[in-house]
């Protein structure tokens, strides 16, 4: 069976018509899983497809391009070649290999091999919110790096923002130490 590419929703339409199409599909509700390809996210990611086999419910894995201005600092080291190429289609390309290394790595999670992959442009919170807003999931599971201290002042959090603005249940996931 062949995974899912990512498509890229531009508009609140879109992204409606892409819910109900999964909703329509499956006859279950969603979990949404916004990922950044960190480690972080791979661990919430594999945690929500094993909530989604347990429940069962559906998967929309959502990656946010964000990249400001006309510098690609965030996907510079995923181009391949010097060539005009738009940031969503370098985005897009690394999200599929992102959840086809995730999905190899994780055969038992059958989950995972039929998750929509759903891609949107612009600030990762304001977006996040707004696809909660129009897929109404039953959970959002997201990754977090775990900063504290003044490194987390300094820099925020997504998933801090998300978790206290979000109108439903959000899992924080933390890659677990290597140690433990």
């Amino acid at each position: 069976m062949t995974s899912p590419k990512a498509i890229l929703a531009t508009t609140s339409k879109e992204i409606r018509k892409h819910a109900q199409a999964a909703r329509d599909q499956s006859g279950r509700d969603i979990i949404l899983v916004p990922v950044d390809f960190s480690d972080h996210s791979e661990a919430a990611l594999i945690q929500a497809a094993a909530y989604a086999e347990m429940m069962p419910a559906t998967l929309i894995v959502l990656h946010v391009v964000h990249d400001p201005g006309e510098m690609p600092g965030y996907y510079s080291g995923l181009i391949k070649k010097k060539k005009v190429t738009r940031i969503q289609d370098i985005a897009a390309e690394a999200f599929d290999d992102f959840m086809d290394r995730v999905v190899e790595e994780n055969p038992g999670l059958d989950t995972l091999c039929e998750a929509d992959r759903l891609m949107v442009t612009g600030l990762p919170v304001t977006r996040i919110l707004e696809l909660v807003k129009h897929l109404d999931p039953m959970m959002v599971v997201m990754g977090s790096q775990g900063r504290t201290g003044l490194k987390h002042l300094v820099i925020g959090s997504k998933a801090s923002q998300v978790v206290q603005l979000c109108p439903v249940p959000v899992t924080i996931v933390k890659k677990p130490d290597s140690e433990e």
